[in-house]
């Protein structure tokens, strides 16, 4: 892995200007990757490596930078939970982290450097001092990843038919009769399917891809995703 100095502008030539958030992802990408063995992620380890991120905004960037994954490759997959966390699998020897980004972090900059004006400059020097422990809980998960979410091209396609697009890797709805939805016409554009009145339309077996992306099971430290979700 790079040094930090050098990821930072990495970030900044690919990403634009840097911030508290981006380095705090990118330390965050370092970790994960060093937990799960991966070393060289852009080279030997390029195929090795999926992460999940739970957030829509700087964190994909820093993963994106440091890590090379990318939603087109499939070996970044996005989480619409709104949270600082990111889950890293080693896909050859199945070992899995999930690593949130604590909220008393966000405190610790002010508590360490009450003397810098600049509340930017606090932070960047912060999250550059502090250890992992003070920025990150960690948690290792076991994590099941389905052929439908593995990177590659797609496992199946099947045509919605309500609308008429094609969609790819089981995440349509399936029904009893044979037709499927896709889900933005199963729950987004009107149309209501029977399952969601109480009814009995679905085919046996179908409510293995009810979940809108990957989902992971606290109860369990499962990660579950696509196909796989409800099982």
């Amino acid at each position: 892995m790079a040094p930090l100095d050098e990821l930072l502008k990495q970030y900044e030539l690919t990403k634009g200007n840097l911030c508290p958030g981006s380095l705090l992802g990118i330390r965050m990408a370092v970790l994960g990757c060093s937990l799960i063995g991966v070393e060289d992620p852009r080279g030997t380890d390029q195929k090795n490596l999926i992460i999940w991120v739970e957030i829509d905004r700087w964190l994909a960037d820093a993963m994106e930078v440091v890590t090379g994954v990318r939603l087109g490759k499939r070996t970044l997959k996005f989480l619409d939970y709104g949270k600082l966390a990111a889950t890293f699998l080693n896909i050859q020897t199945g070992k899995a982290v999930r690593i949130v980004a604590l909220e008393l972090s966000r405190r610790l900059a002010d508590q360490r450097h009450p003397e810098i004006e600049s509340k930017h400059a606090r932070q960047m020097t912060s999250y550059r001092e502090a250890t992992d422990d003070e920025l990150f809980v960690v948690e290792a998960l076991h994590v099941r990843l389905s052929e439908m979410d593995a990177p590659g091209h797609p496992r199946s396609r099947v045509i919605c038919s309500h609308c008429g697009d094609g969609v790819n890797d089981g995440r349509e709805v399936s029904f009893e009769d044979g037709s499927a939805l896709c889900r933005s016409c199963a729950f987004a554009a009107g149309y209501v399917p029977p399952f969601a009145l109480g009814g009995k339309g679905l085919r046996e077996n179908s409510d293995k891809i009810w979940p809108v992306g990957s989902i992971w099971s606290s109860h369990s430290t499962t990660f579950k995703t696509g196909s796989d979700a409800s099982e």
